[in-house]
Order: structure tokens, then sequence, then C-alpha cells
């Protein structure tokens, strides 16, 4: 048997003899969802696994729940990074998977591990936390945690099989209104910061008809007084400018900020803004990667296999990491298309048949995947290119 077989071989007798221990990750995560930037027993969970199976971790690496497992191989090569999600959402739990995808993540480092000293290089399990709302690798790629990574993986669980799509940028505003407080019988006495915030709300409203196409501006008014018969001196709006890029969903977002300060300006109040969340980057695509992903998930009989989507839709700190170096996001499917993210329905297919069935898929597809990019060093040197010459089409425009 040749080398590339055995080690083929080694990477599914990994993952499937250990499918036991990683269904109880999942399980133990789906029991006790901790959200973003509060995972601490998640990460105890995550690295006393990597500390059994011979990884050196590193916990509270870059931000408080993060972590890093590492093994280096003896032989100087490429270094590959598997990601791990792994907060949840309030109210429903692992509604978006993300047990599921710490699972994964684990699975698929373990089993590169097992065949990476044949080779030559280093595997790095990488805990990525909050990544719903506020952007852990977002702060590793600010930290160069991905600047020294020749490729970084993943795998998100969801109502279909493909090898990754575009994201939406994410520029997250608020809007603080400054008025003054009048007694509701003597309202020429005050200014008020709910009528800025509301003639604001409709504003920018009306920005929508003047956006390019898959450009999405959604916000609330997160303040609005605290008594019907006082005039409030306080008012505050969120929104999400989202755009297939961060430079055009600043430009969407400058316009939004003018038209508030004359909206201000004509009532007397004033306004403050703030960047109240992390802001996402777009997903740069590479599409050796995914055609990469494509080739090894059909070696595993996955079915369907989507391309590329394209179309830009939500968004995920995954866009950070994908700036740095050249980066996959695929999809595993576990639900049918009844079943949307974020809801408690998908946190409970993370412990079915087909969770199971897709963590193997997923895992196993991952580390093939490292597996010719270690042996195949021409292949790893292609993603990079690609990659190269994406963020310098990027940059330029």
């Amino acid at each position: 048997m040749t080398t590339t077989l055995t080690a083929k071989q080694a990477i599914i007798d990994s993952v499937e003899s250990h499918i036991d221990d990683y269904m109880t990750i999942v399980k133990t995560l789906y029991d006790n969802p901790e959200i973003g930037n509060q995972e601490f027993e998640t990460v105890k969970v995550l690295v006393a696994y990597l500390d059994k199976v011979g990884f050196e971790t590193t916990s509270g690496y870059i931000v408080p729940t993060g972590f890093k497992g590492v093994y280096q191989s003896h032989k100087p090569g490429p270094t590959i990074a598997v990601m791990c999600e792994f907060d949840a959402l309030p109210e429903v739990g692992h509604g978006c998977g993300h047990n599921l995808i710490a699972g994964i993540g684990i699975a698929a480092g373990v089993a590169i591990k097992e065949i990476i000293d044949q080779f030559g290089g280093t595997v790095i399990v990488l805990g990525t936390p909050a990544e719903e709302n506020f952007g852990g690798k977002v702060s590793m790629a600010n930290a160069g945690v991905f600047d020294d990574i020749d490729v970084a993986m993943m795998v998100h669980p969801g109502s279909k099989n493909s090898v990754g799509s575009r994201s939406s940028a994410l520029n997250p505003i608020k809007f603080h209104f400054y008025g003054k407080n009048a007694h509701g019988c003597h309202a020429e006495l005050g200014k008020s910061a709910l009528d800025a915030a509301v003639m604001s709300y409709l504003q920018i409203n009306l920005l929508r008809q003047f956006v390019a196409p898959h450009t999405f501006i959604h916000g609330i008014i997160k303040d609005g007084g605290e008594a019907a018969n006082v005039i409030p001196g306080y008012a505050s709006l969120e929104y999400y400018f989202r755009a297939p890029t961060m430079a055009y969903a600043k430009q969407v977002t400058e316009k939004a900020i003018q038209a508030v300060k004359g909206i201000c300006k004509a009532n007397g109040t004033t306004v403050k803004t703030e960047v109240y969340e992390c802001p996402y980057e777009d997903t740069v695509i590479n599409y050796k990667l995914a055609d990469l992903l494509t080739e090894k998930y059909e070696e595993l009989g996955v079915p369907n296999i989507q391309k590329v989507d394209e179309v830009t839709g939500g968004s995920t700190d995954v866009g950070a990491a994908s700036y740095k170096c050249p980066t996959i996001q695929g999809y595993i499917k576990i639900v049918d298309d009844s079943v949307s993210a974020h809801t408690k329905e998908m946190a409970a297919a993370t412990l079915t048949e087909q969770g199971k069935n897709g963590l193997i898929k997923a895992a196993e597809g991952l580390a093939l995947m490292a597996l010719d990019l270690l042996e195949h060093p021409e292949t790893l040197e292609a993603v990079k290119l690609e990659h190269e010459e994406n963020i310098k089409t990027l940059t330029a425009e």
C-alpha cells in the first residue's frame, strides 16, 4: 500500500474510531451553551481533550476564551490550522451548530496529527470564540495569528453540502442622540432626542433604494425615553450596514451619518456615533481550496455538493482570517431546507445521526485536504499564489 493510501486510511480510522469521543464533546457543549466571550467551561472541555491526545495547548490565547493546540512534526513543512467555533446564542443555545463545528475541528486536527510526521509541518487546532457578535478571529487576525499560517480551514453545519460562500462585510454603528428633557406639557422647553432618532430611522430606511445590489441596512431603536410625559433627552439607534466589501459598507455608513447630522441640525439635537460591535470583513474565496474540498467530498461520497455561492448574505469573522491567509469555510448538511440557522431545531440536529455523519464527513474532508497540501507542495503554492493575487486585487479597489 502506498504512503498516500496508508495516510488516507489513517485519517478515516482516526475520525471514525474516536467518533464517540467527538459526539460526547458535541453533546456536552449542547447541554452547557455559553455565549460569546463567556465560553470558559467550553474551552476547558476542548483543551482537556487536546491535552489528552498530545497537543501542546494554550488557553486564554489572544482573547480570554481563545485557545490554541499545536502539534509540530519533526520535519519542516507548512502550518495548517483547523478553526473551531463554539459560542452559543441567547435563548436557542447552539442554534448555529457551533458545538458541532468544535467537534469537527477537534476531529480533523487529531486526524491530521496522525499523519503529519510522515510529511513534515505543523497542525494547529485554533479555538476562535465569539463568532456571533464579537469576532474572535478578528482579534486574532489583528494580533498576527494568521500571518504564519499557510492555510486555515473549517466546516459549518447547515442545510446543504457546499464548498463555501461569499459573506457580507459588516459595519455595526450606534447613533447616540442628545436633546433636552422637558415636561410633556411644556415641550417647547425641550429638544426631543427621540424625534431625531425616529426621523433618522425613516431617513436611513429611504437610503435602501439607492444602494448597490446585495447591500443591506437593518437597525432598531435601542433607547427612546423612559416616560411618556417627559421629552426624551437621550435616544439611540443600532444599525448593521452590510455590503459585498467593507469599503462599500463604509460608503453607505457615511451617507447615513451625513443624513442623521442634517436631521439633528434641523431639530436642535446632537449626535455621536460609535462602532458598537466588531466589524466583519467580507470573505475572500480561494477557489483552489474550494476545488480541493469538492474533490475530497466526492471521494467520501458526500452527495449534492454545491459550488461556491457567489451571492453575499450573512457575515462572519472568517472574513478576517481570509484576508491574512488562504481560508476555506465549507458546509455540511445536517438538516433539510425547512430548518434555518439560529433555531432550536438546528441545535437539536447536531445530536442526530445526520449530525454525527456530518461531523465524520466534514472532519475527514478537511483532514484529506490537509494531506494533499502536505504531500504536494505545488498544490499549496498554487493556493497561496491565488490568495496573494486576490488580496492585491481587493486592496487596489
